[in-house]
């Protein structure tokens, strides 16, 4: 995907400045257009990587086969339906299949999905496909919890509200002792 077109994003924000009634001229908003331009090209910084690029070759051969669960992995990502942040922690875990990722490949699995307009239930769903088809694991689970602003901020205006998404494949899927082994693990 082709990058963002920083002056178009600039443009459109100062007009919107002005539809909300403010004045972009005003001190504090005259750079803010720019700003809100670099910090959504950032925000969505998702659409311009790729799996492949993101992974860089960091597989690694393993004879073993236990599981494997890297948890408490930040996430910022912007809902789809009113671009308002939601954030929380995600946890991932796999039975290797002979091979392994580097550790921080996952997290940056994470990062590549979350900076994307998003839903929750597809940002689970499209981390524990990644990961999955990247180690050709026997199994992936990807639990993720989060809380959202377009619930906290607006609309129902609930401040405690949590969602918690889940995906499973292989044999967290078909195996009710792993998926129960993979969850006791994450807590």
């Amino acid at each position: 995907m082709k990058e963002p077109d920083k002056k178009k994003i600039a443009s459109l924000t100062r007009e919107l400045i002005k539809a909300l009634g403010e004045d972009p001229d005003r001190e504090g908003l005259k750079r803010t257009p720019l700003r809100v331009a670099e910090s959504l090209s950032f925000l969505t910084r998702g659409y311009r990587q790729r799996l492949k690029a993101v992974v860089n070759g960091a597989k690694f051969a393993s004879g073993t086969n236990h599981m494997v669960i890297l948890k408490d992995i930040e996430l910022y990502s912007l809902c789809e339906h009113h671009m308002l942040p939601f954030f929380g922690k995600c946890a991932i875990g796999y039975i290797s299949n002979g091979k392994v990722l580097g550790v921080s490949k996952l997290a940056r699995i994470v990062d590549m999905f979350a900076r994307r307009l998003q839903i929750q239930e597809r940002l689970t769903e499209e981390i524990a496909d990644a990961v999955m088809s990247e180690t050709g694991a026997e199994g992936v689970g990807v639990v993720i919890k989060a809380k959202h602003l377009c619930m906290m901020m607006r609309g129902v205006e609930k401040q405690n509200s949590e969602m918690t998404t889940s995906a499973v494949l292989g044999s967290f899927r078909a195996d009710e002792k792993v998926r129960q082994e993979f969850l006791s693990l994450i807590v």
